[in-house]
């Protein structure tokens, strides 16, 4: 975030707010004594002292822009993004040329969720005046599914900012989820070690069916970011394909969460309880991506299968049906109708079913559902 109007100094941010307290204890009421002291508590990451010194300021009945400013900068800080954004409003509405005001009030919009705006309010001042713009607006293309349009962007802006990695990391991104390989190869080698790269990096590993790599990868990007909902479920699909569904559920799960809306990490988290011999709980998983959307294939399809292992034949037949009626290339319901071929009456399906389902032949070509798996869990969209 920028900080707009705070200066800076060579002092050790620290030292220099305990000196700057010191001389407000002389000078309580003193008006630029308390603006210095809370700029230098935001400077060292003194959240709760700069608020209270903003407090103290304000209570003093000078309309200042400069400590507005500051107090909406610690309001982002600290989470109250709706806050941050209106005073970034007002302040831009006397100041809109400010292009770090501009870059504020984008970052509090991408924080509650408002992607439209920061597309409209990051251009190229902004960017140049502060880079980290420039990936927080190819996201926010990315959140609203306009793919070409924040891949044409960001390599516009890759000229602006050349050796900006979460710009490079956000663009190799973008390209997975349009399936331009080359390009998101490229992007990927940029983004150094950034956790966003080290995720794409990541991704890609396992892509070219290496999960061993893949997890180191993975391991490497949350090791920088411990709540990377790509790395983690990255990490659960490279564990998924080396046989490990129960270590695998707990990342797919996680990532899942975090995600919150994405439905291939949902559908990955219920396929590696169910591998892992956790039906209850895959059932739960296919159940919230179908909460999420009805019409998603995979979801109806997957529940399918759960319903063959337990027996209801005709119930996993309708399903399948109707997940074949919204994508007739859902393996998940080519699956079921395989299986319910194979396994019609026999008591034995639940364990022939789990220990078939993730490599089982269902798809054009050959593919597996291991391969729709991780084709839905790495890809955003």
């Amino acid at each position: 975030m920028g900080s707009g109007m705070t200066t800076q100094t060579a002092e050790d941010p620290k030292s220099r707010l305990q000196r700057l307290l010191g001389f407000l204890d002389v000078d309580p009421h003193n008006e630029r004594l308390l603006a210095d002291t809370a700029t230098a508590a935001f400077d060292a990451g003194e959240l709760e002292t700069a608020n209270q010194l903003i407090g103290r300021f304000n209570s003093l009945g000078t309309d200042d822009p400069a400590m507005r400013n500051l107090g909406a900068l610690v309001a982002l800080r600290t989470g109250r993004h709706d806050e941050a954004a209106e005073t970034f409003e007002t302040l831009l509405a006397d100041m809109p040329t400010d292009a770090v005001l501009r870059f504020n009030l984008a970052w509090a919009k991408a924080l509650i969720g408002d992607h439209e705006a920061v597309v409209t309010l990051v251009d190229e001042d902004v960017v140049a005046s502060a880079p980290r713009a420039a990936a927080l607006k190819v996201e926010a293309l990315h959140h609203l599914d306009r793919l070409e349009e924040a891949i044409t962007v960001g390599q516009t802006y890759a000229v602006i900012v050349p050796a900006d990695a979460d710009l490079a990391a956000a663009i190799a991104t973008v390209a997975m989820d349009n399936d331009d390989l080359e390009l998101a190869e490229r992007f990927a080698a940029r983004a150094g070690g950034s956790p966003v790269g080290l995720a794409a990096q990541g991704a890609l590993a396992l892509g070219a069916h290496d999960p061993s790599a893949a997890i180191g990868l993975f391991d490497r990007a949350l090791d920088r970011r411990a709540t990377l909902p790509r790395a983690q479920v990255g990490k659960g699909l490279a564990l998924l394909s080396l046989d490990r569904p129960a270590d695998a559920a707990r990342w797919l799960d996680q990532g899942a969460a975090a995600f919150e809306d994405h439905l291939g990490s949902w559908i990955a988290a219920g396929w590696a309880h169910f591998i892992a011999g956790d039906a209850k709980t895959a059932r739960a998983r296919f159940d919230h991506a179908l909460l999420l959307d009805e019409t998603f294939a995979e979801s109806h399809g997957a529940l399918a299968v759960l319903d063959m292992t337990e027996g209801q034949a005709e119930l996993a037949r309708k399903r399948a049906d109707i997940a074949l009626r919204l994508d007739r290339t859902c393996l998940s319901a080519a699956l079921a109708k395989s299986m319910l071929a194979a396994h019609a009456g026999d008591p034995d399906a639940a364990t022939a079913i789990r220990n078939k389902a993730l490599n089982h032949p269902a798809g054009p070509g050959g593919e597996t559902l291991a391969d729709a798996i991780a084709r839905m869990g790495l890809r955003r969209r």
